[in-house]
């Protein structure tokens, strides 16, 4: 059985007047098309700020949940990075199983984070 395809959708923006010097929130929207469910059990995330300093972020599901996502199914959650630079970038990848219980990647392409007009 074919592993259901997964769209991962990111939407950053850029949070003004908070104590980190750029603090960033994302809305990710990962889309199950199919074949089947698909459970997210793991994320990887690698973030690079201007200066070229990377941070590597892993951890078991996303916001504290490992959703079961039905067939034809979108799940949304909402989360931040602080960052030293007014720009970055952050890639990464979502571990998943599907209804078989094998597990397979889904990547995420790399997204801009970046203060509203620093980048003409």
């Amino acid at each position: 059985m074919a592993h259901p395809h997964i769209v991962i959708r990111p939407y950053p923006s850029y949070v003004a007047d908070t104590q980190d010097p750029y603090q960033f929130h994302y809305l990710i929207e990962i889309e199950n098309l199919g074949p089947g469910p698909a459970q997210l059990l793991h994320r990887r995330w690698l973030i690079t700020d201007a200066n070229g300093k990377m941070l590597e972020v892993e951890g078991p599901g996303v916001v504290g949940e490992q959703p079961l996502i039905a067939e034809g199914e979108t799940f949304r959650y909402q989360s931040g990075v602080p960052l030293g630079t007014p720009v970055g970038v952050m890639e990464g990848s979502y571990t998943l199983q599907d209804a078989s219980g094998q597990p397979f990647e889904a990547p995420i392409a790399p997204f801009t984070l970046a203060v509203p007009h620093i980048i003409n």
